[in-house]
């Protein structure tokens, strides 16, 4: 397999387009052409992970952090970033990216962390705003099924864990082709009825290109009538975040307890305790301040996070327990998440996990 076939593979494992827009994920060095041997994942793609690459043969890294973030205006070594992507170059591996795709994901970074804590009845914290858009398409009825399969397989009318989901009602419909024009029904100069059946299906906004696409390519008609509009629904689906319910009540000091030992933890930073009893928790993995209203608003009794500063922790404001566990300690399965996915779609050459401890922080205990 060469590498642009790779990574189309992986863009069917995880949508891109949902990342967050200040993300940089995808491809970030590599040759498209280049025949695969051998995946590595990992958490940070450091100079060390190169080292590592090398020497077990994969000329793919898959990491989840992206290591190029912001632009390059020089490759000299100099910082650990230049280190990496230069050791890549010159040996010829490539270095892919999937951070906010997987964390917007709705199995994603946050559901794993929500099925180590054991979370029922799971919910997206965050559902990504602006993000479905609703096709309404007028179509003969000769043609209808034709072009509603073009639009389901293009991914339109997918809610949730449905798919193949649509509207249609059926109406009369009015043209008259002018000059120039090669009708499909009627004639030119003569205005036109045509019994005609308005389609609608709902989609996410980076699939219009192809949605509106494979309408077209399946439609009879030589000028489409149709129309986008964006909703303002959430996408329930899709988000950042996740919140879910404990199968019972825990006092505020046995659930730190309990946090700790799921993630191996040396220490936990968090807010005051009330004296309360934990059942709903909310949680993102990473830095996840921005969270913090959003996990109070849904009666969150505690939150778990990283990378919590001074004041965030007075934002719980004695209605829940904010735990800061570390960023890379909250997105501790990723590098597992990822590894399962891939060796279950690729099995035509080797995945592994890198055995590189990349978190920078350390603990005096």
């Amino acid at each position: 397999m060469i590498l642009k076939d790779f990574v189309q593979g992986i863009e069917g494992c995880w949508a891109m387009a949902q990342a967050e827009d200040f993300d940089n994920v995808g491809l970030l060095c590599g040759n498209p052409e280049r025949e695969v041997t051998g995946v590595l994942v990992c958490h940070d793609a450091l100079e060390t992970v190169v080292d590592e690459a090398v020497a077990k043969g994969a000329n793919v890294i898959i990491c989840f952090h992206p290591i190029i973030f912001s632009g390059l205006k020089k490759l000299t070594g100099k910082t650990y970033v230049e280190r990496a992507v230069m050791k890549a170059i010159e040996n010829k591996i490539a270095i892919y990216a999937v951070h906010t795709a997987l964390d917007n994901d709705y199995f994603g970074v946050n559901y794993r962390i929500c099925e180590a804590l054991g979370l029922k009845d799971q919910k997206v914290l965050m559902p990504k705003r602006n993000n479905l858009l609703q096709l309404a398409v007028y179509v003969p009825g000769s043609h209808l099924e034709a072009v509603r399969e073009a639009l389901f397989s293009a991914g339109a009318g997918r809610i949730g864990f449905y798919d193949e989901c649509g509207f249609s009602v059926t109406g009369e419909g009015t043209f008259r082709p002018l000059e120039g024009s090669s009708p499909f029904l009627g004639r030119q100069d003569e205005r036109t009825a045509a019994e005609e059946v308005m389609l609608t299906v709902v989609f996410e906004a980076y699939r219009q290109n192809s949605v509106v696409a494979a309408m077209k390519q399946a439609h009879p008609y030589e000028e489409v009538a149709y129309q986008v509009v964006r909703l303002e629904n959430d996408h329930a689906y899709s988000g950042l975040g996740r919140y879910g319910e404990l199968p019972e009540p825990m006092a505020e000091q046995d659930f730190l307890a309990f946090v700790k030992s799921v993630f191996g933890l040396a220490v936990i930073r968090h807010s005051g305790q009330e004296g309360r009893m934990i059942r709903r928790v909310g949680v993102l993995g990473g830095s996840g301040a921005s969270g913090i209203a959003a996990a109070k608003s849904v009666g969150c009794e505690a939150y778990l996070t990283g990378d919590l500063k001074y004041h965030d922790f007075f934002q719980a404001e004695g209605r829940m327990l904010l735990c800061d566990i570390g960023h890379f300690e909250s997105e501790r399965f990723v590098v597992e998440q990822m590894f399962e996915v891939l060796s279950e779609k690729f099995t035509n050459f080797a995945v592994l996990k890198s055995e590189v401890n990349t978190n920078p922080v350390n603990y005096f205990i």
